[in-house]
């Protein structure tokens, strides 16, 4: 196929384009640019999109938006985190509609922020979106599909957990505190993670491209989540360091503000229903065979007080 994909330079829009081209496919990245530059290129802020770029395309993959773990929520980081995504997919979604001779399937990422802080509630997609900013940003956010979806297109929704993989995202950024020793639980450890090894989230992308039954809501995580502090001890266990600490919820609540309440402590125990009926076999269902895994793989060097 020929494969658009927007947000190709990220963790997981690398790791998808590598794997499109390793099985023959040709990938399209749209990059941001002026119109008129070199290669193909798109402004979601502005509404232009090259129109050369969805030309023979049969698959669009966007994963494009803001990074929403960069530090505080100020109301124009807000504001970004939000058009980032709605006016990119509207943009999208209106040009596959254009195309959809062609166009056969839009693979839109959400993600599992959409349900809010539910507790121990397990949840499928069957359950009610929830209330705060990522929820408010994740209805939109699908609801941006609707000119793809109202052509006739089929449009996929995986709504995403946190994806891990030593190579980028939350382990990348986790690795050093925790080499060091300084590895905290977050609160008090009880809010529920809903995760996802890359390796399986690439095998969902393509599956999804794939399966013509496959269409709506997805939630693109391990059949297994974990609490807070079972991931911490796992994330430690897994790179030989003990992970005693705490990082008291006011603390982050002051340093973080809003963004500590709805990305850090904020709780959602999904379940991969969808998937499970579709027979998905997913790589790397538990967290600590999974965590152990990747760093036996990936082999990362040593570092902190008394590495060898």
């Amino acid at each position: 196929m020929r494969i658009l994909i927007a947000g190709a330079s990220g963790f997981l829009g690398t790791a998808l384009s590598r794997r499109a081209e390793a099985d023959g496919h040709t990938v399209v990245r749209l990059r941001r640019g002026a119109p008129g530059a070199a290669g193909t290129t798109w402004d979601p802020r502005a509404g232009v999109l090259d129109p050369a770029a969805l030309a023979g395309v049969e698959a669009i993959i966007n994963l494009a938006g803001e990074s929403i773990a960069g530090g505080r929520w100020s109301a124009a980081r807000k504001r970004r985190i939000h058009d980032s995504r709605c006016r990119g997919t509207d943009l999208l979604a209106r040009a596959a509609a254009a195309q959809r001779d062609t166009v056969r399937v839009l693979i839109n990422a959400s993600a599992v922020g959409i349900y809010g802080d539910r507790g121990d509630a397990v949840l499928t997609e069957a359950d009610a979106t929830g209330t705060g900013f990522l929820a408010e940003v994740g209805v939109a956010w699908e609801a941006a599909t609707t000119p793809a979806s109202a052509a006739g297109i089929r449009v996929v929704l995986p709504r995403f957990g946190i994806l891990l993989d030593p190579s980028g995202g939350m382990l990348r950024q986790l690795h050093t505190p925790f080499r060091w020793g300084l590895g905290a639980r977050l609160g008090d450890g009880t809010q529920w993670m809903s995760w996802l090894a890359l390796e399986d989230a690439v095998n969902l992308v393509f599956q999804a491209l794939d399966d013509a039954t496959l269409a709506g809501p997805l939630n693109a995580v391990s059949p297994e989540p974990v609490q807070n502090a079972e991931f911490t001890a796992a994330l430690g266990a897994a790179l030989g360091r003990p992970a005693p600490w705490c990082a008291p919820a006011p603390i982050l609540r002051l340093a973080l503000g809003e963004m500590a309440e709805e990305l850090l402590l904020a709780s959602q125990r999904c379940a991969p229903a969808r998937l499970i009926a579709t027979g998905f076999a997913f790589i790397h269902p538990s967290l600590g065979p999974a965590l152990a895994t990747m760093y036996d793989r990936s082999s990362p060097a040593p570092h902190g007080p008394g590495a060898p």
